[in-house]
């Protein structure tokens, strides 16, 4: 039987597969590798990178393609990400809401796109943030009208599906914009995903792929979310004009490949706890939803595994935090120590691990990539006579792993899918 510190090695170790099969440097030289035939014939390679990880996304394209090839290089990321590269240009943009950095980026993009003659490929790198970084409003709407709009459906409560939806309808470069920008030239998308499902209609708004929703769509949304009669008058009547016209062909010479993304990166921790010596199971494939339910989700689990052989169980997804205090944390953060609560009250038969983390190495407002916790957190924190209910209860998960030593410290990754959970039972 494993022990406890045996235990949270492999599980960590497991956790950084995860992290590892979604670096955005090695999923672009790695696509690059395979995909040799798109960029050896073009004349000229331009390179579009946008989104939180574009800055690694380009040097990786840089590395890989001959000097000789490339032509045109933009970078557009957010401000906090924004790292000089020698001969690109980097430009910085705002996120979650667009500001005119980003609409004076989404001009250079569309420059690039339009310009590349029919023998050149234009090679754009998309990751999360990228449709926020990227505003084009389209004609008679104006940025500030654009920004308010996105100001109105992120107070909404409207999920990052119709956001992205209305989003596109207000775009020249969403919902394919892009793609069409760049015919005739060939156009390769590499694509890292932060969306569940891994939709690339949805990654980014698409700027390179056909938007799905018929043209009455983002109208239907808006009147659904009560926020209609909120809109700028420029953008209702863009909507409802759209809602009117008939569904248009989408021509393009866009190729898009998905190249990273959270199930890619839940399958490299099956094979890692395979290498451990762990029989993996998949507990689910997009976890959603409470922390709480979560963690019960997990436990529940544990006492299903068979008992012969170490087991790993796993999910990929994003959870949520009903926060009610005002203490600090993070959702994987409070999974964990939620997990080991449940534990203390209903010991599992043998020894575990648990560990919940982001693969941004960030949780919540906070310096950890979430929590580690075994059968001794909750005994160290009555060590110390702390409640681990007063903690809960103010969701201040971070200082009372931190008094277990069960905080998980990454660092930042570089990358972001999501979430990956672990559970180690030995």
């Amino acid at each position: 039987m494993a022990d406890t510190d045996e235990l949270k090695a492999d599980a960590r170790a497991i956790f950084m597969a995860g992290v590892a099969a979604a670096d955005p440097h090695d999923a672009v030289v790695n696509a690059l590798e395979i995909h040799n035939g798109e960029w050896s014939e073009a004349g000229k390679v331009h390179v579009i990178a946008a989104g939180k990880g574009a800055v690694p996304m380009m040097r990786a394209a840089l590395e890989t393609l001959p000097a000789g090839k490339i032509g045109a290089t933009l970078v557009v990321t957010n401000y906090e990400n924004v790292t000089e590269i020698e001969g690109v240009t980097v430009m910085g943009a705002s996120h979650p809401l667009p500001d005119r950095n980003g609409a004076e980026a989404a001009a250079a993009v569309e420059r690039i796109a339009s310009e590349a003659a029919t023998s050149d490929l234009v090679l754009c790198l998309i990751s999360g943030g990228a449709s926020a970084l990227l505003p084009a409003p389209v004609e008679g709407v104006t940025l500030d009208e654009k920004i308010a709009t996105s100001d109105l459906l992120l107070k909404s409560g409207a999920d990052i599906v119709a956001m992205n939806t209305v989003r596109k309808a207000l775009s020249r470069l969403k919902g394919g914009g892009l793609a069409r920008a760049i015919s005739p030239a060939q156009g390769l998308a590499l694509i890292l995903s932060d969306v569940p499902g891994d939709d690339l209609a949805i990654i980014a708004s698409g700027p390179t792929v056909a938007d799905p929703a018929p043209p009455q769509k983002a109208l239907e949304i808006v009147r659904d979310l009560g926020i209609a009669d909120r809109l700028p008058e420029s953008v209702l009547a863009h909507l409802e004009k759209r809602a009117a016209e008939p569904v248009a062909d989408f021509v393009h010479t866009t190729e898009n490949i998905l190249i990273g993304s959270n199930r890619i990166s839940l399958s490299a921790t099956e094979n890692a706890a395979h290498h451990h010596g762990y029989k993996p199971i998949v507990l689910s494939e997009w976890l959603e939803g409470d922390v709480q339910a979560a963690a019960e989700s997990f436990h529940a689990a544990a006492f299903r595994a068979s008992s012969k052989g170490r087991v790993a169980i796993l999910a990929g997804g994003e959870t949520s935090v009903h926060v009610t205090g005002s203490g600090k944390g993070g959702r994987n953060q409070e999974m964990a120590l939620r997990f080991a609560v449940l534990c203390e009250a209903s010991p599992l038969p043998r020894g575990w691990a648990f560990l919940s983390g982001g693969t941004d190495g960030r949780d919540g407002p906070t310096d950890a990539a979430g929590g580690l916790v075994t059968p001794k957190t909750i005994a160290a924190l009555d060590a110390k006579d702390l409640s681990v209910d007063a903690y809960l209860s103010d969701n201040d998960a971070y200082h009372a792993l931190d008094q277990a030593d069960a905080l998980l410290m990454t660092g930042a990754t570089g990358t972001n899918v999501a979430d990956l959970q672990v559970l180690l039972l030995g």
